[in-house]
């Protein structure tokens, strides 16, 4: 069976903020067609770049090459009750993910902020949501398999393959074409959301205790002002009010750019640079709060975590549909800030970091471009935000 292409398919992502049109555009149904696709690949020396649910609000989806949709590949392999563990092929949806894990008393631990987004996409560019006792996704993954760009399937986990494993759990789409992921899940459980204002400076001042009150504490700043609105959620036992909700979906049409930062006095200082310059350049106007999550640090390679608790912080700016709207002063301000207090941007996100400044925020840089040069020599998997990156 061969697999077809269709030429003239335009891809643009979820915000429509990047789009782009790629010379062939494939939706697989199984391993072999995807073996068919890099064999094409590698016959007429063109790059490929396999897409899921397209949310990023970069280009890193972007190619002029072959594009591979993997949504046909999305189907639960295996249930393990015993060990709580979940394999399925990578382009299932954690919308789908989660209706099923239910049907077993099972469910992920974290969940990011949308469930439109595929297996293999969450992983790839570090996805994450809050709360300081679990880290981003793809610290949930015990195993992956990977295709590389000389056709051989390779499986990971802890103890196999394990250095191509802490490289593949943020794998940017740059390793490989990810076949299959096993999630460590848990018991399904239910979290009661409070929430009450404060200030910014009483939420500064008293970090570690809201840490330790709420499992998923999160906090909302309202620029030009002291206001800030708590989140807490916490397991509870109660019934859920309504039907059950995995997850909370930003409007459509928002731009956004999210830039890390690491926990401990580094959040007040961000925070309180990021206040000092609003006030200080009052054409610059923030219409929507700033998001501040928290999250474990982990040991993979190219996680915004990497060996440290770490704090998120999400600015946005309000896009009406299809419109746009100044945001360069407020993003380049952003962005300085951040990199004075040793932030790391999020991958799926727009930023103006260059391999130069990878190298400095990421110890583990040199081996994680050492790995991918040698699973993919010639670049195959590379495309316009990726040379960025590395080169």
């Amino acid at each position: 069976m061969m697999v077809h292409g269709h030429k003239g398919f335009k891809f643009q992502n979820w915000a429509k903020t990047y789009g782009c049109h790629p010379e062939m555009y494939f939706q697989p149904t199984c391993v072999e067609e995807v073996k068919q696709v890099l064999d094409l690949a590698r016959q007429q020396n063109k790059r490929v770049k396999a897409i899921g649910g397209g949310h990023s609000p970069s280009d890193i989806a972007c190619t002029d090459g072959f594009m591979i949709h993997m949504g046909k590949m999305n189907r639960i392999l295996k249930v393990d009750k015993e060990k709580r563990q979940v394999t399925v092929e990578a382009g299932i949806l954690l919308r789908d993910l989660n209706v099923e894990l239910s049907k077993h008393g099972l469910a992920l631990a974290n969940l990011g902020a949308v469930s439109d987004v595929t297996a293999a996409g969450v992983i790839g560019t570090g996805t994450h949501n809050t709360g300081i006792k679990h880290g981003i996704l793809p610290t949930q993954v015990v195993a992956l398999s990977l295709l590389t760009a000389a056709g051989t399937v390779i499986e990971c986990s802890e103890t196999s393959n394990a250095d191509l494993f802490k490289a593949s759990l943020v794998h940017l789409g740059c390793l490989g074409i990810v076949l299959t992921v096993t999630f460590q899940c848990v018991p399904q459980f239910h979290l009661q959301e409070t929430s009450f204002p404060s200030t910014l400076k009483e939420v500064l001042d008293n970090l570690d205790s809201h840490l330790k009150k709420s499992e998923y504490f999160r906090f909302l700043w309202f620029p030009h002002s002291d206001n800030v609105s708590v989140i807490y959620q916490d397991h509870t036992n109660k019934p859920p009010a309504s039907a059950a909700n995995w997850f909370w979906d930003y409007a459509v049409g928002f731009y956004l750019l999210e830039f890390l930062l690491w926990v401990s006095e580094n959040t007040a200082e961000a925070m309180l640079d990021l206040k000092t310059m609003l006030e200080k350049n009052p054409k610059v106007v923030a219409h929507f709060p700033v998001e501040v999550r928290f999250v474990k640090g982990d040991d993979i390679l190219l996680s915004p975590c990497f060996q440290k608790d770490s704090c998120y912080m999400n600015i946005i700016m309000y896009r009406p549909y299809g419109k746009d709207v100044p945001r360069l002063d407020y993003w380049l301000a952003y962005e300085r800030i951040m990199k004075k207090v040793g932030g790391r941007p999020h991958w799926a996100k727009a930023h103006t970091c260059t391999r130069k400044d990878f190298e400095e925020m990421y110890p583990s840089f040199q081996k994680f471009c050492a790995i991918r040069e040698k699973l993919d020599p010639t670049g195959m998997f590379l495309n316009a935000y990726l040379e960025k990156v590395f080169y």
